[in-house]
């Protein structure tokens, strides 16, 4: 069975990729007539700017989660020095791999005499806890009666798998589990003075704040990308964001395309399709990409010229 696993393991990613690559060009097949008419007035593309200045300031806070992580295991690292890097290296899990972010992450922080272990540790931890979080915002969907599925057996699987998700994420970021990790390493590594020992001291609520700030905002921009192509009532705000949170996380973790592309428009697709129309879904998730990318591009350069201080006398 392992070696089957291997085998097909190098193939995995590009099956999921196409698989859903599929589904969205046959949905927009079925519903293209729909998509070409739809015309945008100046109320609307002035959403689809919110959506992009929204999305564009969430990824500050989706950096800052990165930086409270290196803090709680007390590593001097400034705020700008930080943003910069993660800015700019954000961009790169759209390469193929989907790990460059991390390595680039990394690299920057090894230069600059951080602790290698700590430094891989962080980028490790960073998407734990946006995971948990999204879990945390998906799980309220469910038990507001929002995010449900027509199938009640497929609704309590879904709820169950959830709620192990997230409890195995939070035990895994508790400081008595990290803490010996932590030691366990640093022993490979040959240091067994404690005083040199990197540790966290206290569970790291500030960055879980930081991560439900970043998806709070994500999801906000989403739904005024929504906005542009329909309307979005109050009483289903609450399932808009459950579902983005849930569509975000899969295209976190699934193997498929980098960024999550497809993963998140099928999943969104899947589960908004009953409450909105589906040619005007397909318009407003094929932008919400286009916006997603260009904040993080926009995030990218502004992080290099800042760091070029172009803006300095």
């Amino acid at each position: 069975m392992k070696q089957i696993y291997l085998w097909i393991k190098p193939y995995l990613r590009w099956v999921i990729f196409g698989g859903t690559v599929f589904f969205l060009l046959k949905s927009f097949k079925d519903n293209w007539q729909e998509v070409v008419e739809i015309k945008l007035t100046s109320l609307e593309w002035h959403y689809l700017a919110i959506a992009f200045l929204v999305t564009t300031i969430a990824h500050l806070f989706s950096g800052s989660v990165w930086i409270l992580i290196l803090k709680a295991f007390k590593q001097s690292i400034e705020w700008p020095w930080g943003l910069r890097v993660y800015l700019k290296t954000n961009i790169a899990k759209y390469l193929p791999g989907n790990v460059w972010h991390f390595y680039g992450r990394v690299v920057a922080l090894k230069n600059r005499g951080n602790s290698l272990t700590i430094a891989s540790i962080s980028v490790l931890v960073e998407p734990l806890l946006i995971a948990a979080t999204a879990l945390m915002i998906a799980l309220a969907g469910f038990a507001s009666g929002n995010l449900s599925s027509d199938d009640l057996l497929i609704n309590e699987w879904l709820k169950g798998f959830l709620l192990l998700m997230l409890g195995g994420i939070l035990i895994c970021i508790h400081p008595r589990i990290l803490n010996p990790i932590l030691k366990f390493l640093n022993k490979i590594k040959g240091i067994r003075n404690d005083s040199q020992l990197v540790q966290i001291d206290f569970y790291p609520w500030l960055p879980v704040l930081s991560a439900m700030a970043f998806l709070i905002l994500r999801g906000v921009g989403f739904i005024f990308a929504l906005l542009a192509f329909m309307p979005v009532h109050v009483n289903q705000l609450i399932l808009v964001l459950s579902v983005f949170t849930l569509a975000w996380l899969l295209g976190l973790v699934i193997p498929g395309a980098p960024g999550g592309i497809g993963v998140f428009e099928t999943t969104a697709l899947t589960f908004l399709e009953p409450e909105f129309p589906i040619g005007l879904l397909l318009s407003a998730l094929a932008i919400f990409r286009v916006i997603s990318i260009s904040a993080e591009v926009t995030g990218a350069a502004l992080a290099v010229i800042s760091e070029h201080k172009i803006f300095q006398k």
